[in-house]
């Protein structure tokens, strides 16, 4: 199906059973552990046996010797894999470094080996035995100190051009009567998901199967068969479950490759896990950032220059942090410029995480037009309204699609009761706490990308779903099932959803965004291309049905669905394709964030409060599904803001904390009440659902809405994150 045209009235229009909040259908297998994770395919693998990686003890070096006598007379060691007996191997198109290294090592934990053993315990003993001596060589693991030497990354992809410019920015910076020129740090961020990477191999001839968590099959099919040296119809990949991704996942990491090795080294099934460690070091982070920031307005507020540079360092051939490129969206302004520049560093691979891009971005961003309503003495709501704008401010004759920020924020300010906000920093107490509410801006952009499902339908008028989407824990496959079920005029539980299976239609995958809106388009070009042919079976004009209670209905005719596969099971495939009304009209999702901290003014401990998101994101499928994701986004954009930080021993080129006993992250403790509101929105530009995306949403501007709280609270301005005691404690007002 191809959507080039706005959408008009469709089956999904009746909102029967799409928009409803409805419970997740695989639910009761997560909730009684009977949901077959990668790691758990008991079911589908016998007797495999267990791979243990041993990871690189330099970040930047080669390996001199490795000893592998000791570890092959390990009890139950079945085969050890090394550079030297792997065969020659590839590297997928969205790898940065090799999945497997030597001689040459590229990045600390870097996947050196793999022990196969009868059992866990046995893999990992003899894992302990291998000796490896290395050869170290400088590397550099320091953004701050590479920074002088950063380039400008290569064009294209998802971060577009590395320069952009309209206008005179530097003189109208320099004319404009008020004016900021601040510069703000993120740190690096670690996905540290629940679920570890995870994977089980097998081969059966020269065809190979994996069972692993990825949210990406299509393209990790793809990048598995380029590692492997293999055809990618030879490797089929299943990953129906997935114990969350963050984009920590979108791509293949060396838990599926060294499976895929070992067991073809050991002649059995091998299940490989990364152990806690080398998920930080190991696969990719959201790379630090330093971004400056200058803007310049009027005395009446208006903005007349706005600025952004942004730097961020990744491993030679990878690509940068892209924090500037909401500032080209998301306010007006005649004079604008932003800047990417990359260094090289040495640290393990830089790469998505929730967000990427407007996440820091707006870290930083929204403090900044923080900082300059107070320079104007403006509240800070009333100042980006003021600066609002409804179209691309570099392209003026291009539209948004939607743009509700202004209804986000003035209704955001209202149920939060803004009104009561002490603009007077350090201004309001309980007791020993110092209270304060800030607020943020969101703003995240709607990609489009070609997806595609097949669709079944049995005697029982059973509807059946196909496709290589995956479900992160977002409820993908409610929503699918809803599609399904809206457009075929049947109830949830006559459609049966199958997902994250190579053998299945390319989807969309999950990440970006762009999951929800894309699957169920997919999804819905299969069931139309389907109520076609049951018209045809039917003998009906498909034109003129209409499809309804598990009825297909003509004129005064009326015949049951299943009717229509009474000689046989009948098969649709199809997906969406689109046109350019993603270049005709920009098309990006809004948000407003509301928050309130307490500050304990004697230790300088931060509390949350109680937090709002108020959204534009187009149609919402499932409000259920999409309340938990928002809430799920806002308590990640708490630990950016208070704890969040992977720290770099820019000696040796690794993260130091590479546990979840260092690298924190909020509790139930950390997080108060979260109110969410979703405005009535419905986007005909962005797909026959006519809905867009939310789950990162959530995410964009909640830290700085932190920061700005804290700032309201204190009066103390942190522009390094996270916002810990040290980078306050001794500013803070002095107790009365």
């Amino acid at each position: 199906m191809k959507f080039d045209t706005p959408a008009t009235t469709n089956p999904i229009d009746r909102l029967k059973v799409v928009g409803k909040a409805t419970d997740r259908i695989e639910g009761p297998l997560k909730t009684t552990g009977t949901a077959p994770y990668a790691y758990e395919r008991h079911d589908a693998v016998a007797d495999p046996a267990y791979g243990y990686i041993v990871g690189a003890g330099i970040a930047k070096g080669r390996i001199v010797s490795m000893d592998l006598a000791a570890a092959r007379a390990a009890p139950g060691v079945i085969a050890i894999v090394t550079a030297a007996n792997a065969g020659k191997l590839g590297k997928g198109k969205f790898n940065t470094a090799k999945l497997l290294g030597g001689p040459e090592v590229d990045h600390y934990h870097q996947a050196i080996a793999l022990v196969v053993a009868g059992t866990f315990e046995q893999a990992r003993a003899a894992a302990a035995l291998v000796h490896v001596h290395y050869a170290r060589t400088r590397g550099n693991f320091d953004l701050a100190a590479a920074k002088s030497s950063a380039q400008p990354p290569k064009a294209g992809g998802i971060g577009g051009k590395p320069d952009t410019a309209v206008g005179d920015f530097a003189g109208a910076f320099a004319q404009a009567p008020v004016s900021l020129d601040a510069t703000y740090t993120t740190p690096v961020h670690s996905h540290a998901m629940m679920e570890p990477h995870a994977s089980i191999a097998s081969w059966n001839g020269d065809q190979l199967t994996i069972y692993t968590s990825n949210q990406m099959i299509n393209w990790s099919k793809g990048d598995v068969a380029a590692t492997l040296g293999i055809p990618a119809e030879k490797v089929r990949l299943i990953s129906p479950y997935i114990g969350g991704g963050f984009g920590g996942k979108l791509f293949v990491r060396a838990d599926a490759i060294m499976a895929a090795l070992g067991a073809k080294a050991a002649g059995r099934p091998v299940k490989v896990t990364l152990q806690r460690p080398l998920m930080f070091n190991n696969t990719t982070h959201r790379p630090a950032t330093i971004q400056r920031i200058r803007i310049g307005a009027g005395q009446d507020g208006r903005i007349t220059a706005i600025g952004h540079e942004g730097w961020s360092g990744d491993l030679p051939g990878g690509g940068p942090e892209t924090a500037v490129n909401q500032t080209r969206l998301l306010y007006a302004g005649p004079n604008r410029m932003t800047a990417t520049r990359l260094a090289v560093l040495d640290l393990p691979e830089g790469n998505a995480m929730r967000a990427p891009g407007e996440a820091p971005g707006l870290m930083a961003l929204e403090i900044a037009i923080d900082e300059m309503a107070e320079k104007l003495g403006m509240d800070p709501v009333r100042f980006r309204i003021l600066n609002d704008t409804q179209v691309d401010p570099e392209q003026p004759s291009r539209e948004f699609s939607q743009r509700q920020l202004v209804e986000c924020l003035r209704l955001g300010a209202e149920r939060f009761g803004w009104d009561k906000r002490v603009a007077k920093p350090g201004s309001v107490r309980d007791g020993r706490w110092l209270i304060g509410m800030g607020v943020a801006a969101g703003i995240r952009n709607n990609l489009l990308m070609k997806s595609a499902a097949r669709v079944r339908l049995d005697s029982h008028g059973i509807v059946t779903v196909e496709t290589d989407m995956t479900d992160i824990g977002t409820g993908t496959y409610t929503i699918i099932a809803q599609t399904a079920a809206e457009t075929m005029g049947l109830p949830l539980d006559s459609v049966i959803v199958k997902l994250g299976d190579s053998s299945f239609p390319a989807s969309a995958g999950s990440g970006g965004q762009w999951g929800a809106n894309n699957s169920t388009a997919g999804v819905y070009a299969a069931c139309m291309t389907l109520r076609d042919k049951v018209a045809q079976a039917l003998g009906l004009n498909a034109a003129d049905v209409d499809f309804a209670d598990g009825q297909v209905r003509s004129g005064n005719r009326s015949i049951a669905l299943g009717d229509a596969a009474r000689s046989g099971e009948l098969v649709a495939e199809d997906g969406i394709e689109y046109g350019d009304l993603d270049k005709t009209y920009q098309q990006s999702t809004f948000a407003g964030h509301f928050v309130e901290a307490a500050v304990d003014a004697a230790t300088g401990e931060i509390r949350i409060r109680r937090m709002l998101a108020v959204c534009a994101a187009g149609r919402i499928l499932n409000p259920k599904a999409a309340r938990s994701q928002v809430i799920g986004a806002m308590t990640m954009g708490v630990g950016a803001a208070l704890m969040e930080e992977l720290a770099v021993d820019t000696r040796f080129g690794f993260f130091v904390n590479h546990d979840l006993a260092g690298y924190e992250v909020p509790v139930h403790a950390d997080i108060p009440h979260q109110e969410v509101i979703f405005l009535d929105e419905e986007d005909p530009i962005s797909s026959p659902m006519k809905a867009k995306g939310v789950g990162e949403l959530g995410l964009c501007g909640v830290g700085a809405a932190v920061a700005n709280a804290v700032y309201n609270a204190t009066g103390v301005r942190v522009r390094d994150y996270p916002i810990t005691l040290d980078k306050h404690l001794g500013r803070l007002p002095t107790l009365t």
